[in-house]
């Protein structure tokens, strides 16, 4: 890999992840998980309606951000 793209890149549980997807990411997995908090009814709905922006910003993130590792299978014979 380039310098360049060291540079966009850093180090996540293992992993190379491009800093512009990661916030892009935590910023619409933020608001989603922050807007079904708020609108939620009072009592213990806030904590379900949270977790469903989540799982709702996770969708809508997976489906923006593209994977962008690709696998190449090397035969040894």
């Amino acid at each position: 890999m380039s310098e360049q793209g060291q540079k966009e890149n850093i180090e996540v549980w293992e992993d190379l992840v491009h800093i512009k997807d990661l916030v892009i990411s935590l910023i619409i997995c933020s608001v989603t998980s922050l807007g079904g908090y708020l609108i939620a009814p009072e009592d213990q709905q806030p904590l379900i309606f949270g977790l469903i922006g989540a799982v709702l910003g996770f969708v809508i993130s997976a489906s923006i951000i593209k994977p962008k590792r690709t696998f190449s299978y090397m035969d040894e014979e």
